[in-house]
């Protein structure tokens, strides 16, 4: 891997030195233009201005006086585009007799439908006439948002949807199939991809990019796939850092405020978010810039203590540790360990530690071990830095250099198919780029580095573990149980007296005891070693990735644009998350693509456009991925239609990882876990096959079914075998009078029944429940396939102050990729009637859990529709809103085969927005944002099986109301804002089973801009 990265840079500079050599050409004439911008209607000068010469990467801005100087080495004629956002674009046409003391005027725009895009062609186009659905933040949206930071206003776009794990790391989806940490959709920060190489999703934005420098965000809601390439299926964002030719100057952001949320262990704190920036042109030629970023608060808190065990029929609405004995709290941890307590009981009676009566006496009774809440085991400690640097040199009018580099670092919790806490966390992302008008070439590596991180469940384990063994704590629970129901306590008493005496001497949370524990169990690698259980997950894996594209200029029949890239993950986990290969080693993953795209406008109305991609991982099959759409132009209206393909390649996990979590053992779907685990001689059942088959299994258990009475019968018989076989030894030895044995064989039988119905009653209601007990058939592993059709209307109507856009789509999603959870008999025999009649499937401590990734065989749909209108009113204000709803169409087939889509989205979402960014031109502006969506609910790797199953983990409907009012104080070039999140609802809400309570923010800030107009 270290060739390979030295190849890619030797490539990168060979191809900066051939361009820079080939910088020096003979131009005509060397023309120098100057001039001043300022305002059309107040005529005030204009700071920071872009101009640049069109079709060139040549430019400069105008100074703090609104004077510019620009040198082009080229004679006039030749065109200067001014631009600036929050004014309407003006091209100047330059010639012999303007070229000194030019003077330019911009007025101030609209701010509906004015916008220039790039991401949904990946050339510019107009917004309202892009020919697939794209919605855009500029800097003018980002700093007014009435929320504490951009990446919080996402959710204000239409048809987004957030999941909140924690401050600093939140991921966004649409349509549809949203998860913790989303591989369906991809995050570019400067054309780089955000994820985490050995995670394969963008932590929210802790890595990710400072406010101070973000120009513009664009998102494609669906399929991206065509241009953008793997796992862009559900949604793609595009985030623009600022050029330092044209945002120069220093710049700073000081925000602090209060969070609260009253069942935090304390409610309200403070945090505190800082922000520097600082961008110069030492030349024409040379400019560079410097960022920092630093943020620190205590987190939210992960609080639901509500039951997900449903093992003894407790549902989780009323399920407690009183009233459950296996209870497992959704954010308590290492109560997920559990076992049948008779099945203690009767290793006990095997081992002379109890009486053969003592089975008579417990039930058939999942036990949990008593947990920890996460607030005691997890790091609440949020800290987030990000730091950049870039230099752009120009090495003449046609061609840019850029070498940048950005780093994170921070704290901060993620659910995944556990709760982690990351800790100590950093990334590292590392570019050299060569960009002309209408050309790249782009070479990059993210570096990732999961410092301290562990497994807050397998934490909870390990503690307990670390206290006293699983065996010894059960068998002294069921030891305590038997002798409280010998003394007369009923069930439930006995229950609570046996917890007691199990628990004696436990590690307190906050003794040093409990901390001790803690920190061993972090400091050893998942899974641990001799020393006990390890909780610390280890990701040092690299992503190595080359692309470059180019926008053909000169073909007039139409504009075309090709790309292409090649990329390779190197999985580094100290083999604590991925499998190794027979040597031991962690692999690696290459993948390349390539992309072509044409589009023609016809009679100025009509602009099609057709793309096509192929993209090939060395573990799968090649993927094509085709576009076809149109955009019909008719004055101000715009209806666009477009059919696309997106795909999504198996993740990195999907592929190879290998974890034991306190759920399952996650494995991926390559065939070398299939050989590894023994899938073809031991076979596996689909968790619904299980479920059916033990609540068939139990269904005949009881007294009232023929199965049951049948087996009492058996049962007795053999009983009076026995008994007959016992008294006539007894007779034998003298032991018994002849006289007296009819009577001890009468009263040796009830004693025998119950002995022998324990085991014959389970064993003949498996035998008459075989025809439920299917094995599950494992296909081939495939790449995710999406088939997406979408019609979209956008037109700025009424005197250009009604911005309308709306859209409906339809996805056929084909391979589709959703866990899917395993069991395995742990003990496989076949001569071992336990194993044989599938009964080890139906006990915790006798099976093994997989879940691993599976493409299903049914074609997923769904479908959903967005729409969005703004309005310009008088005096600067703007109202708007949107509404969006989805829907998985064959919910019901999916669930009568046990299959968990995992949708996890609302049927209907909506946001209102009141605002206006200068009220009376007093400098003085506010905005306000209302969102409402409704209950849906969460199925992932994180929520109980069972529950996963029932579909009980329902996310209630919710509300928020943020707001924020702001003072451009222009005497010393900065903005004081004042706003909240989520206002008077301090008992907060959740957006993901598992995930915290999000409660109410008020946050104040003061932000300096050296060129602050």
């Amino acid at each position: 891997m270290q060739n390979f990265t030295k190849s890619l840079w030797q490539v990168v500079l060979l191809l900066l030195v051939i361009v820079s050599l080939g910088s020096h050409e003979a131009f005509a004439q060397t023309t120098t233009v100057s001039g001043k911008v300022t305002e059309e209607r107040t005529k005030e000068t204009l700071v920071g201005v872009n101009i640049v010469v069109k079709g060139r990467v040549v430019g400069t801005i105008t100074d703090l006086n609104g004077n510019f100087n620009l040198r082009v080495n080229q004679a006039p004629p030749f065109t200067l585009v001014f631009s600036m956002i929050g004014f309407s674009s003006k091209e100047i046409e330059i010639t012999e007799s303007n070229v000194s003391n030019l003077q330019v005027t911009l007025a101030e725009s609209s701010i509906l439908g004015q916008e220039i895009v790039v991401s949904a062609s990946r050339v510019e186009e107009s917004v309202l006439q892009s020919p697939v659905t794209v919605e855009r933040m500029d800097i003018i949206s980002i700093r007014e948002a009435p929320q504490a930071s951009f990446y919080d206003g996402l959710k204000n776009m239409k048809g987004v949807e957030m999941s909140t794990q924690s401050l600093t790391f939140q991921s966004f989806n649409t349509r549809g199939f949203n998860a913790n940490g989303n591989v369906r959709t991809v995050q570019l920060i400067d054309g780089m991809d955000n994820q985490a190489p050995g995670l394969n999703f963008s932590v929210g934005n802790i890595a990710g990019i400072s406010e101070l420098d973000l120009e513009s965000v664009e998102l494609l809601p669906g399929a991206a796939s065509a241009l953008y390439g793997p796992n862009a299926i559900n949604g793609i964002l595009l985030m623009n850092s600022k050029n330092p030719f044209q945002y120069q100057g220093f710049s700073a952001q000081i925000k602090s405020g209060i969070m609260d949320q009253n069942t935090r262990s304390n409610p309200t704190t403070g945090f505190y978010d800082f922000a520097a920036r600082y961008a110069t042109a030492f030349s024409d030629k040379v400019a560079m810039k410097f960022n920092v970023n630093y943020l620190r608060a205590d987190d939210w808190q992960a609080n639901d203590f509500r039951d997900q065990s449903l093992l003894n029929g407790f549902g989780i609405a009323n399920g407690t540790r009183e009233n459950n004995p296996g209870f497992d709290g959704v954010n308590i941890y290492g109560d997920e360990t559990n076992v049948n307590m008779f099945s203690v009981a009767q290793s006990l009676v095997n081992a002379g530690i109890l009486p053969q009566a003592a089975l008579g006496i417990v039930p058939q009774t999942f036990v949990s071990r008593t947990g920890y809440l996460e607030r005691d085991l997890a790091d609440y400690g949020t800290k987030s830095l990000k730091l950049n640097a870039a230099l752009h040199w120009r090495l003449n009018d046609n061609v840019e250099a850029i070498f940048q580099g950005n780093y994170g670092a921070g704290t901060t919790v993620y659910t995944g198919a556990d709760r982690y806490s990351i800790t100590g966390f950093n990334i590292g992302q590392y570019k050299a780029e060569l960009r002309g008008a209408n050309w790249f070439l782009r070479a990059y590596t993210t570096q990732e580095r999961s410092g301290d991180s562990y497994a807050v469940g397998i934490a909870g384990q390990g503690i307990n573990e670390a206290w006293k063994p699983s065996q010894q704590w059960f068998g002294e629970y069921v030891g305590a149980f038997v002798q409280a129901r010998g003394l007369g306590q009923n069930e439930a008493q006995a229950h609570a007296t046996a917890r007691g005496v199990a628990d004696q001497g436990r590690f307190l949370p906050g003794t040093p005891q409990f901390n001790q524990a803690l920190a061993d169990v972090r400091s050893r690698p998942i899974p641990g070693n001799a020393q006990g259980v390890g909780a610390r997950f280890v990701d040092k894996t690299n992503l190595y990735h080359l692309e470059g594209s180019y926008a053909f200029k000169d073909i007039k029949f139409a504009d075309f644009l090709v790309g292409a890239n090649y990329r390779v993950y190197a999985l580094n986990s100290e083999r604590t998350l991925f499998a190794t290969d027979d040597d031991g080693n962690e692999f690696s993953i290459r993948e390349f693509g390539g992309y072509a795209q044409g589009s023609k406008t016809i009679a100025e109305k009509l602009k099609v456009t057709a793309s096509v991609r192929y993209d090939k991982n060395e573990n799968f099959d090649g993927q094509w991925s085709p576009r076809v759409a149109a955009v019909y132009t008719a004055g101000q209206h715009n209806f666009r239609a477009s059919y696309q393909t997106g795909f999504r390649i198996p993740t990195t996990q999907d592929q190879y990882i290998d974890l034991l979590t306190p759920q399952a053992r996650l494995i991926g779907g390559l065939p070398l876990f299939r050989q590894r685990y023994n899938f073809a001689n031991n076979p596996v059942y689909s968790l619904a096959t299980v479920t059916n088959f033990g609540g068939a299994v139990l269904a005949d258990t009881q007294p009232n079914s023929p199965v049951y009475q049948q087996s009492i019968q058996q049962a007795t018989q053999l009983a009076i075998q026995q008994a007959t076989q016992i008294v006539t030894q007894q007779v034998q030895q003298g032991i018994i009078p002849p006289d007296q044995a009819p009577a001890a064989i009468a009263a040796l039988v009830p004693q025998l029944v119950p002995q022998i119905a324990a085991q014959l009653v389970p064993a003949n209601a498996a035998a008459a429940n075989q025809d439920k007990k299917t094995p599950y058939e494992l296909t081939r592993f495939r790449p995710e396939v999406v088939r997406s059709y979408e019609i979209g209307y956008k037109s700025l109507i009424a005197k250009n102050k009604l911005l309308v856009d709306g859209y409906f789509y339809y996805n056929r999603f084909e391979n589709f990729i959703g866990g899917q959870v395993l069991i395995q008999d742990a003990n496989f025999n076949p001569q071992n009637p336990a194993s044989a009649l599938g009964l080890n499937l139906l006990s915790a401590n006798t099976r093994n859990v997989f879940s691993m990734p599976v493409n299903r065989e049914e074609v997923i749909k769904s479908y959903g529709w967005a729409l969005g209108a703004d309005y310009q009113l008088p005096k600067n204000y703007t109202i708007g809103g949107n509404v969006s709803f989805n829907k998985l169409a064959n919910l019901d087939e999916l669930a009568e085969v046990g299959f968990i889509p995992s949708f996890n989205t609302p049927e209907y979402r909506t946001n209102l927005t009141f605002a206006n960014r200068n009220i009376n031109n007093k400098n003085i502006g506010f905005a306000l944002a209302w969102r409402w969506q409704g209950e849906f609910v969460w199925q992932s790797s994180f929520v109980g099986p069972a529950v996963n199953t029932q579909q009980l983990s329902v996310m209630p409907a919710f509300s928020t109301l943020d707001a924020q009012v702001s003072y451009k104080l222009k005497s010393i070039k900065s903005i004081v804002k004042l706003g909240g999140q989520n206002l008077f609802n301090s008992s907060g809400y959740r957006q993901a089973w598992g995930n915290p309570t999000v409660g109410t923010m008020y946050f104040v800030s003061l932000t300096f801009d050296e060129f602050l107009n």
